[in-house]
């Protein structure tokens, strides 16, 4: 996991029926050589597979993290 992040994509819409707003979670494990922090904003694009569940790559940092 050295050069894996983990990225979180969260998606909302309504739902069919009851109109109410449905949050899903998905995560992805991509490769970062891009040297990105917890809460950084990225842009990953999907790549050739790299190890078992790996298989996006860290194009981008969108924005830093305010952390210290």
């Amino acid at each position: 996991m050295e050069n894996t992040v983990v990225v979180s994509v969260d998606r909302s819409k309504p739902h069919p029926l009851y109109k109410k707003v449905v949050r899903h979670t998905v995560k992805f494990m991509a490769h970062d050589e891009m040297g990105s922090k917890i809460g950084d904003t990225v842009r990953i694009i999907e790549s050739r597979p790299m190890s078992k569940r790996k298989r996006w790559q860290v194009v981008d940092i969108i924005q830093r993290s305010e952390q210290v």
